[in-house]
């Protein structure tokens, strides 16, 4: 719990399949502030930047909880790029899928109000790493008001009073580092997001 398996600006180009668990990705910021990028779960890979492009590492990787990963280290990881085209494809697909998610978050940023971000966050949150329980989905990734306001770009109180008005609504349900939604398909409605969500699969337990 809490270990780091990548450093923000180590020199290392190591690739790190996860094949267990749930990773935190942040970096640091002017001040000595942390900002929490992204999460990560098993079948997720990271340091993939690195790897492939020799540059220091942009972000620090941390295991929240037990973690199974395998490190790939840089010089066996290109050969076999090489030698198998259809993982490198993959891969390409994989950076290309998260430089749009990234794009996507900042344009919400200064396009949507808080509660309609946090509402998306959650959305995004529940259908990839939620979990079926009778008429709710609970989310496993134990996450603090403060690092909600991180993935929302917002202030913690800000958020605090955001999730008072889902809970008020009836659409989560919050405790000690755990989250659940009650309503996924009003949630989305808050988040102004009209795509119906991917058919709902429950995760493996960690």
């Amino acid at each position: 719990m809490g270990d780091a398996l990548i450093s923000e600006g180590d020199r290392a180009q190591e690739l790190v399949v996860l094949h267990q668990g749930l990773v935190k990705v942040t970096a640091q910021l002017d001040g000595g502030r942390v900002l929490l990028m992204d999460m990560r779960i098993a079948g997720d890979v990271v340091g993939e930047l690195a790897a492939m492009d020799l540059g220091p590492r942009s972000a620090t990787v941390t295991a929240c909880g037990e973690v199974v990963a395998t490190v790939v280290p840089q010089h066996e990881l290109r050969p076999f790029l090489l030698a198998h085209p259809e993982v490198s494809l993959a891969l390409n697909r994989v950076l290309c899928g998260r430089l749009r998610r990234s794009d996507r978050w900042r344009l919400e940023f200064g396009g949507y109000p808080v509660l309609v971000r946090l509402a998306r966050v959650l959305v995004e949150l529940a259908v990839t790493y939620g979990r079926q329980e009778r008429k709710s989905v609970r989310i496993d990734v134990n996450l603090s008001q403060s690092e909600f306001a991180a993935l929302t770009g917002s202030t913690t109180n800000t958020v605090h009073k955001a999730l008072a008005q889902l809970r008020k609504d009836g659409l989560v349900i919050t405790g000690i580092r755990r989250t659940y939604v009650r309503d996924l398909a009003r949630l989305r409605m808050v988040a102004r997001l009209s795509v119906p969500p991917p058919s709902f699969t429950a995760t493996k337990p960690y």
